[in-house]
């Protein structure tokens, strides 16, 4: 497995794993961190992504016990990263594309959503729906032409035998070092324009927009409540930060705390995993309404993928805008 995330313009590449740490079967999720643990006391460096549904197996009323099709974690164990991207960009076309539902079941999906707020039962779902194409091509090719078409801060690729991960990804998880731990939910968009004054009343409408401050705020409170339960002196220095990207904008807040350096790795995704920007709140409902309407497992999309050092630092981003080919 190879896997170079890119993460704020420094690129890192893991080649040639001395071993993989991976399972479909919820039952090992729990022995794959253990594993962790081992290798990393050992010196050795970790990345790879975990799954969405890897999700359920960390809440008990969530577990289902089976077999998924696609890995829950996939962890390459690695002596050292280096800083070389990879080389070699081919051509790269996708075509038929098409949504993974009908108008007719998406509305109705909307509308039970709808109906469990009113109810009272959740405040807030993120539902996903996929896109579908066929592809001929080098997946990577494709990765470095879309990085350049709209450049992101958390960019990664992943490349096995089986599949291959194009994470062009604005949104960070989690960036842990020397015991301090930093997450940026992203909860809000907004169409740029084309002429600079226009785009700048856009800007500031977005930033006054009630209901996407609504939701960026409650989300960052989703995440305080999360790091609570492994952290200490949680604070959110920044809330509804607006950054600019080629086409949109994105809302984002910032989210901190203290973390024992040598805090077990499934205590710190069991509380954080997933994001509460990618299911809603409060999470588990929101996770049992999500598996109860998407038609298809979303596999690495909404999950997370970065490294871990020796020293139990660490850095993912949340797959969105992330194709699976």
């Amino acid at each position: 497995m190879v896997v170079l995330t890119e993460f704020n313009k420094k690129p890192l590449l893991f080649q040639n794993p001395i071993a993989l740490i991976s399972t479909h079967n919820p039952i090992y999720l729990k022995g794959c961190f253990v594993e962790m643990e081992r290798v990393l006391k050992e010196g050795y460096y970790l990345a790879g992504f975990l799954s969405y549904e890897a999700g359920y197996a960390f809440e008990e009323q969530l577990q289902d016990n089976r077999e998924y099709d696609f890995p829950l974690v996939c962890m390459g164990v690695y002596a050292a990263p280096t800083s070389n991207p990879l080389q070699g960009v081919a051509p790269a076309e996708l075509t038929r594309l098409h949504l993974n539902t009908s108008q007719d079941i998406y509305s109705s999906h909307i509308s039970k959503i709808r109906n469990h707020i009113a109810a009272g039962n959740v405040y807030q779902i993120t539902y996903c729906i996929k896109l579908l194409f066929d592809f001929c091509g080098s997946p990577y090719g494709l990765y470095r032409r879309l990085l350049r078409e709209q450049s992101v801060p958390y960019p990664a690729y992943i490349e096995t035998d089986a599949f291959q991960i194009l994470s062009l990804s604005p949104e960070k998880f989690i960036h842990k070092r020397h015991g301090s731990i930093v997450t940026e939910p992203m909860k809000g968009t907004w169409p740029r324009a084309a002429a600079p004054l226009a785009d700048l009343l856009e800007r500031v409408r977005f930033g006054r927009d009630k209901k996407n401050r609504a939701e960026n705020i409650m989300i960052a409170d989703l995440l305080r409540n999360d790091l609570g339960r492994i952290g200490c002196r949680i604070s959110a220095p920044r809330l509804c930060k607006i950054t600019g990207y080629r086409t949109l904008y994105q809302m984002t807040s910032v989210v901190t705390a203290r973390l024992r350096q040598d805090i077990p790795l499934l205590s710190l995704f069991s509380a954080l995993f997933p994001s509460g920007s990618v299911t809603g709140a409060p999470k588990i409902r929101a996770m049992e309404i999500i598996r109860s309407l998407e038609q298809e497992e979303r596999r690495i999309y909404t999950g997370a993928i970065g490294y871990i050092c020796p020293n139990k630092d660490l850095f993912f981003d949340i797959p969105i805008r992330t194709l699976l080919i």
